[in-house]
């Protein structure tokens, strides 16, 4: 969507604190030995405490909440009895409708266990993400957010997962510009506009470049030997530094 006044920017804002507020409410409420399902659970009930719904389950019948992905399945995982255990990177996906408006967010951690590997990877992705939000101007191109992000990888040496990308939000949880690649694309002549409404989600990951679907027909995964990170802030555009509508109301998580 293209942001057109002061109200909706209100709305957007407000379900962006929610939806970033319900990931750090998940991210502190995860304990060794609880399923996927146990999590997802939490996080839906504080949602609905704000009146909030799930976006996956309002758009496409998602079979859960939230998605909660973990170590080489690294998107769209569907809340099941799978149990948590020590040292699983874990991925959490929080999307959700207040009042006609969208918003999306995510981010990746270890658990319990927290090994220079994940941190790393982790740290690397947080910093990805910035740089492509960072990129994004009204009047530039939307390769300048693939730029940036690859820059990043490149300086960690990382991968990037090139099949998975941002995307518009707002009056839906995907809107045009329907993708936006973490790469550069150099034929990529799609502009940035004031007040428009995305996602910047790079995946980072140890040396995969393809995420696969699974039978399931939702989790997205990689092979067992890599691993994978994501983070997601929603913004607007402007015409100078982009409005974050992703912020958790406190104690941040990236």
């Amino acid at each position: 969507m293209i942001l057109q006044n002061d109200d909706e920017l209100k709305k957007l804002q407000k379900i962006g604190t929610i939806v970033a507020d319900t990931l750090v409410f998940m991210m502190k409420s995860v304990e060794v030995g609880m399923t996927t399902q146990e999590l997802d659970e939490m996080g839906g009930t504080f949602l609905k405490k704000f009146g909030a719904v799930s976006a996956p389950k309002l758009t496409y019948n998602f079979p859960g909440y939230t998605c909660i992905s973990l170590n080489h399945e690294i998107a769209h995982g569907i809340p099941s009895q799978k149990k948590i255990m020590a040292g699983d990177l874990i991925n959490i996906d929080v999307s959700a409708e207040l009042n006609g408006f969208f918003a999306d967010t995510g981010g990746s951690f270890s658990v319990g266990i927290k090994t220079p590997q994940n941190e790393r990877l982790c740290s690397a992705t947080v910093e990805a993400m910035y740089a492509g939000i960072n990129a994004t101007k009204s009047g530039e191109k939307l390769s300048a957010i693939g730029k940036s992000v690859e820059k990043i990888a490149r300086k960690y040496k990382y991968s990037i997962i090139e099949n998975l990308g941002s995307h518009g939000v707002g009056k839906a949880l995907h809107e045009e510009p329907k993708y936006i690649s973490s790469t550069f694309d150099p034929k990529e002549k799609r502009i940035l506009k004031k007040g428009m409404v995305i996602t910047v989600e790079p995946f980072l990951s140890t040396g995969e470049i393809y995420a696969e679907e699974s039978k399931d027909g939702w989790t997205l995964f990689i092979k067992k030997q890599h691993k994978a990170a994501q983070f997601e802030h929603t913004i607007v555009v402007t015409d100078g530094e982009p409005i974050i509508l992703t912020r958790p109301s406190a104690d941040a998580f990236f």
